[in-house]
């Protein structure tokens, strides 16, 4: 079996919790102060008959050179990505979000905008195969095991996947600094796709020409230099909250 790491307590936990990645082995260093999500890894691994073995801290520092291990790794499979054709069949008769990621290749930004994704309900994220970083262990611990609750696409075109998303009536949003609306003049009460841009070109034109609608964030000054991963989660949650209204007023 080809194998990855994870490391970090919530980020094991939660592969361990969704059954659907393929443990060879947990590290966990015999230094570890005991707690309630390591007592929580043990008692899964047994459960599902995966090994764990103490090993000192300085295994773990080879493998994670780091640090950021939390005492914990794991030698796991790695992600499965979804097919998006399969990914549409699935979710045909309910209303869906997906996240597109146009370049960005900061590996916490994406393992954070990953963790806001399942927060805020949204049931796709789409990487492209070039120009971005795909699943890596700093992606997994950085979404603190969100990866697992989500489905990761991976595609050789995005401007393919998203004309294809377009015909099967997902809406486009792009989030672009330079557009006339704000993110919170929109309706979200439909089948949508957020594609964010990169960390300092952003989206690409061949993207934006594809929108329906294009939104940025107001700022109160000057310094035009949000996160992405913070400016997902905000467009995110007020896509909750705006869902939240329509509801109420259904």
């Amino acid at each position: 079996m080809e194998n990855t790491i994870i490391y970090g307590k919530n980020a094991v936990l939660e592969a361990l919790k969704s059954r659907d990645r393929e443990f060879n082995k947990i590290l966990i260093s015999n230094n570890s102060r005991s707690d309630s999500k390591l007592e929580k890894i043990k008692e899964l691994a047994s459960k599902h008959g995966v090994i764990f073995q103490f090993v000192a801290k300085e295994k773990l520092n080879q493998l994670e050179p780091e640090g950021r291990h939390q005492g914990v790794i794991a030698q796991i499979s790695p992600v499965k990505y979804v097919d998006l054709d399969d990914f549409i069949e699935k979710h045909r008769d309910s209303q869906t979000s997906l996240v597109v990621l146009d370049g960005v290749e900061d590996s916490h930004n994406v393992g954070a905008i990953i963790r806001s994704c399942v927060c805020a309900g949204v049931k796709g994220i789409i990487l492209p195969s070039r120009r971005g970083v795909l699943i890596n262990s700093t992606v997994e611990k950085t979404s603190a095991g969100a990866i697992n609750h989500i489905s990761i696409i991976k595609v050789n075109s995005l401007t393919a996947a998203i004309q294809k998303l377009k015909e099967n009536n997902y809406w486009v949003i792009a989030s672009d600094h330079h557009a006339k609306d704000n993110y919170y003049d929109i309706d979200y009460n439909m089948n949508f796709v957020l594609i964010m841009g990169a960390e300092h070109s952003g989206i690409s034109k061949s993207l934006l020409k594809l929108a329906d609608f294009k939104v940025k964030i107001p700022m109160l000054t000057n310094f035009n230099s949000l996160n992405v991963s913070n400016a997902a989660a905000i467009i995110l949650f007020e896509a909750v909250r705006n869902k939240r209204l329509g509801a109420k007023r259904k």
